[in-house]
């Protein structure tokens, strides 16, 4: 499928979206606002966006902490996230949880939990599901390089690939499983080639270009929809930040930072686009004074939103 122009200019809004909703998160965080802690995805946006953008409205994604842009393609605004993170009564859980933990399954987010590898059998389930229905429907979810190496990772993507599921799995291989490197907790060179071990597809995707990722998971949906299984993608990136705002992430080299700075996806897709004259100054400017009315507006809706009063906090949970 050949994007548009306006699909083009809406990837980049997204892109560009997803990084100032960290921005924000992090000043809130050094304010003193946010309940916990913040996880940033400064250097991951085209993950996130790309994939959840191949998608069609009627597949269903599982998404993780660093997934804010995934979130945003399938309809979440920015005032959600703050809500969330600010643990306030009109946040999506009530102030009951705090950063992505939430989810709706009408528009096909299934809320994450802290237990990493945890979502892989639960969209494997998704896709039984529609298999059964007989619908053409495609579960994605996300996992980090840490994660792949976890129980419920292999059992998921195990019985996606003997019942031929619907299923895409997103290994985000962003270098560090917190503060432990990739060639410290498995032997293979990349995480792609697990897929071998199930007998289904292991694509390996530079994901730090959007439409490189979004190719690639286009190219997996279409194949879940025409009845040939599972894909395990495995985007290459780098986590730019420690894994959460405490941690000052100095154990990695700054020479391997620098080093992906200068491959920082929104750059580079700026780029492409100046390139092959896909968008004029006065549409970036646009679409920059969009987004930064959008988080004026949210933040101030959810500074301005309430605490949940104590005596609701039980209210919702059922025994």
């Amino acid at each position: 499928m050949t994007l548009t122009r306006a699909q083009l200019h809406e990837l980049y809004y997204y892109l560009r979206l997803n990084r100032r909703v960290d921005e924000q998160l992090t000043n809130l965080y050094r304010q003193g606002k946010v309940v916990g802690g913040v996880y940033s995805s400064l250097g991951q946006e085209a993950i996130s966006v790309g994939t959840a953008y191949a998608l069609g409205p009627e597949d269903f994604i599982g998404p993780m902490i660093r997934n804010v842009g995934a979130m945003l393609v399938r309809g979440y605004r920015p005032r959600d996230v703050f809500l969330q993170y600010m643990a306030r009564q009109d946040g999506p859980t009530g102030g009951r949880d705090a950063n992505t933990h939430f989810g709706d399954l009408a528009r096909g987010v299934v809320a994450p939990i802290s237990v990493l590898g945890e979502l892989v059998p639960v969209l494997a389930g998704v896709g039984l599901a529609a298999k059964i229905r007989k619908e053409k429907r495609v579960a994605l979810t996300y996992v980090g390089d840490g994660a792949t190496s976890t129980t419920q990772f292999h059992e998921g993507v195990n019985f996606a690939a003997v019942a031929k599921l619907p299923l895409i799995v997103i290994a985000e291989n962003n270098g560090w499983a917190y503060s432990t490197p990739v060639e410290k907790q498995m032997a293979v060179k990349d995480i792609a080639e697990r897929a071998k071990a199930y007998g289904i597809p292991g694509v390996i995707v530079d994901g730090n270009d959007v439409l490189a990722v979004y190719e690639a998971a286009r190219a997996a949906a279409d194949r879940a929809r025409r009845g040939l299984g599972p894909t395990l993608i495995e985007a290459k990136t780098m986590r730019m930040k420690g894994h959460a705002e405490h941690d000052d992430a100095r154990y990695v080299p700054q020479a391997v930072l620098e080093k992906w700075r200068k491959k920082d996806p929104i750059l580079r897709f700026e780029k492409y686009l100046a390139e092959k004259r896909l968008m004029t100054a006065s549409e970036r400017a646009a679409l920059e004074a969009r987004m930064e009315k959008e988080i004026r507006e949210d933040v101030a809706f959810a500074e301005s939103s309430p605490f949940p009063p104590p005596e609701d906090a039980a209210r919702p949970v059922w025994a």
